[in-house]
Order: C-alpha cells, then sequence, then structure tokens
C-alpha cells in the first residue's frame, strides 16, 4: 500500500479524477513529445460524457494548447475496458505522421495508471492492507492507528500533513466568506457564509450542526470555483473531512498534533479503501469518493474523542456501510449538485458515527474490510448511467 501522500494530494479543483489526473497525463505526454506539431487527445467513457462540465478539456489544453494545436474528440459512448475514465494521447510531426500514441487511464483521486498497471503502483510503504490487520497489530502492541502510519511513512510525513492541514483550512475560511454563484451556467449560489451566518445566531447542538454544514460547504464550493483544495480521498468529497477537523478543532479545542494525527488515521482508511477497491465516482459511484470521505471523518473523530481501535474501526464501518449504493450523478456534469450539499451531509453523518461507536464497545458484525468488498462489488454491478456519466438519476434533472 503506498503513502498517504498519494491519497491527500493538494492541487486545484473541481474534480481529482477529470481535471487532476487528465492533467497529470498531458504533462507526462508533453514531456515525451516537446517537439510535436500537433496533439489529438481522445476522451472515452465517464471523461467524455462529464467532461466538459468537470473542464477536462481545459486541463488538458492548458497544458498541451500553448505548445502546439491540440485537437479534443470526445466518445462518451465507447468504454475501455480497465477503467471509464480512458484517454488516448497522439503526438503528429509537421508532416502529419503519427509519432506516439498512449493510452492512458485517470482512476481516481488524481491517479493516472496505464491498462493492467496496478491502481497503487508506487513505491510500497505499507506491508498490511487491510485494517483487521492493522488492527490487531495496534491491540498487540498498545499502539492506535495514527503510529502505524508513523512506523510506516517516517517522521516526514508531519510536515506533509501539516500542509494538507493548512490548505484545508484555507478552503475553510476563504469558503465561509466568498459570496456570489458558481461558474456553470447552473446558476448554483453560495450558501457557505449563509450557513455560518445562521448557525452562529443558534446554541447548543443547532449551532454545532450548522457550523459543520457551512465548513463543508466552504470547502466544496471552493472546488467548484476551481479553488486550492485537497483531495480526501477526491475532489468531489473533498469537504468532509475538513469540515469535522476544523469544526473539532475550533470548537473543542483540540491541538494541532491531534489534528494531524486524526488525519494520518483518516488517510490511512481511506488507503485502505482506494488499494483494495476504489475512491472513483465512474468506477463505482458517489460511495466510493463521499462514503470513503464519511468513513474518514468519522475515524478521524473517534479517534480524537479518544476511541478505542476497535470503536475507530466501527465508527469508519458505518461511515461507509451507510453510503452503500450511492450514485455518482452530477446535474449537467458539473461538481454542485447534489455533490455540494452531500459533503455537508456526510460530514454530519461522521460525527454521528462517531458517537454511535463511542456508545458501544467497538464489537461488531460487519468488519470495515467486507464492507470495503461489498462497496467495491455494488459499485460494479451499478449501471453506468449511474456512475459519473449524467445519463441518469438527478443527472437528468436539468
Amino acid at each position: 500500500m503506498e503513502s498517504i501522500k498519494e491519497l491527500y494530494k493538494i492541487g486545484i479543483g473541481p474534480s481529482s479524477s477529470h481535471t487532476m489526473g487528465p492533467k497529470t497525463a498531458a504533462e507526462r505526454f508533453l514531456q515525451r513529445n516537446n517537439n510535436a506539431a500537433r496533439f489529438e487527445v481522445t476522451l472515452y467513457g465517464s471523461l467524455a460524457a462529464t467532461g466538459k462540465g468537470h473542464m477536462t478539456d481545459v486541463a488538458i489544453l492548458n497544458v498541451l494548447q500553448p505548445v502546439t494545436t491540440t485537437e479534443i474528440v470526445w466518445q462518451p459512448e465507447v468504454f475501455l475496458p480497465f477503467h471509464p475514465n480512458g484517454m488516448k494521447f497522439r503526438a503528429f510531426d509537421a508532416n502529419g505522421a503519427m509519432t506516439d500514441e498512449w493510452v492512458v487511464y485517470s482512476v481516481g483521486g488524481g491517479d493516472i495508471a496505464e491498462d493492467g498497471e496496478p491502481r497503487c503502483a508506487n513505491s510500497k510503504v505499507y506491508q498490511m492492507t487491510r485494517i483487521a490487520d492493522i488492527q490487531q497489530w495496534c491491540e498487540d502492541t498498545g499502539k492506535t492507528y495514527w503510529e502505524y502510519v508513523h512506523e510506516c511513512e517516517g517522521e516526514q510525513v508531519w510536515d506533509y500533513l501539516k500542509d494538507v492541514w493548512e490548505t484545508m483550512k484555507g478552503a475553510v475560511l476563504r469558503g465561509i466568506e466568498a459570496e456570489g454563484v458558481l461558474p456553470g451556467g447552473l446558476g448554483v449560489r453560495r450558501k457557505a457564509v449563509s450557513y455560518y451566518v445562521h448557525a452562529s445566531g443558534y446554541a447548543g447542538s443547532l449551532k454545532s450542526r450548522g457550523l459543520v454544514y457551512a465548513y463543508a460547504l466552504a470547502v466544496s464550493e471552493e472546488n467548484a470555483a476551481g479553488g486550492k483544495i485537497v483531495t480526501a480521498p477526491t475532489c468531489g468529497s473533498c469537504g468532509v473531512v475538513p469540515a469535522v477537523l476544523y469544526h473539532l478543532h475550533t470548537t473543542k479545542g483540540f491541538s494541532e498534533q491531534r489534528i494531524l494525527r486524526a488525519l494520518a488515521t483518516a488517510g490511512l482508511f481511506g488507503n485502505v479503501v482506494k488499494t483494495n477497491a476504489s475512491v472513483s465516482g465512474a468506477e463505482v459511484g458517489c460511495q466510493g469518493e463521499v462514503g470513503v470521505a464519511c468513513a474518514m471523518a468519522a475515524a478521524a473523530a473517534c479517534q480524537l474523542f479518544g476511541g478505542t481501535p476497535a470503536q475507530i474501526e466501527y465508527s469508519a464501518e458505518m461511515g461507509l456501510e451507510h453510503h452503500l449504493g450511492l450514485t455518482c450523478d452530477p446535474v449537467c456534469g458539473l461538481v454542485q449538485i447534489p455533490c455540494i450539499e452531500r459533503n455537508a451531509y456526510a460530514a454530519a453523518r461522521a460525527l454521528d458515527a462517531n458517537l454511535y461507536a463511542q456508545f458501544s464497545d467497538g464489537h461488531h458484525q460487519v468488519s470495515f474490510d467486507r464492507i470495503v468488498e461489498v462497496m467495491k462489488q455494488t459499485g460494479h454491478d451499478l449501471p453506468s448511467l449511474y456512475k459519473e456519466t449524467s445519463q441518469g438519476g438527478l443527472a437528468k434533472i436539468k
């Protein structure tokens, strides 16, 4: 299992799979064809179906167009076998002869992979890839999940997580100040500032819940506007973890060090899903994005409140289990409806999962690892029109 640095990517929204991944692919293809006279990029499946709303073409053209002319070909009805987010890059010389061709896939979370290549092709950092094994390690050593991250990643992981946390905080603070209409043509107005103001007028649990909503909306709206965010585990689900951690940091007084440890635990759980299933909405639906984000946030919250390894696992399991079957059906291919509101709701559910787990002794029937397996199978069983193609579900409401 690779480093959690590959899960938490700092970048620009609105989509890790539809903008960050294609941008990375374009940069790599340009590096090996910097003398080409012309480029042609064919987008397949989900990338073609919702690419315009996700600004896939803009991400690619911003890399290739300044160098030479580039043509984008859209093939939404063609799904390549390895992954729904397929791309074919072609380079041509001045005489029109093709000099290079590369088929690559954006597999979620900003990662790219070639056909048949392991999803996590970077160097292996973690030997254990199942939460059950890691939990047993915790029980045997008396340590907890963040300490396993530290043992595998080393001291340098904390500097990276500090950058992640600063970026998350920045997105929250910008988002609760920004106003106006989000780009894309749907006329979606930013709501974070309104929720923040309304929440401040309440007390107790109503204020707490309203602030969580506001922070999640803030980050998700920043993402939709093309702002700087952190994939957690994706751009489309980037509001859940920051909302929960920022809320607990500011209202409960948890130190930055404890927040960073919670981020490490959240990243570990997200990494297990990414390794054993998928965090790509185009492959498994939104259960792999917002569902995984909810599980990550639930694990982080449970750790902050002193949960045992068993309770933390239970909290994460509930966060993912109760998002099983969640479809990815963005209206007009934009990361706005239902994505923004869904982040706010999932952040609240993460806190509920933590509370439920804290009341228990941590023992339960269905393990986190089993839920990951079910989520993967459920995603494969979902029809493609519910997996980021804008052909079914809410996406038909235009």
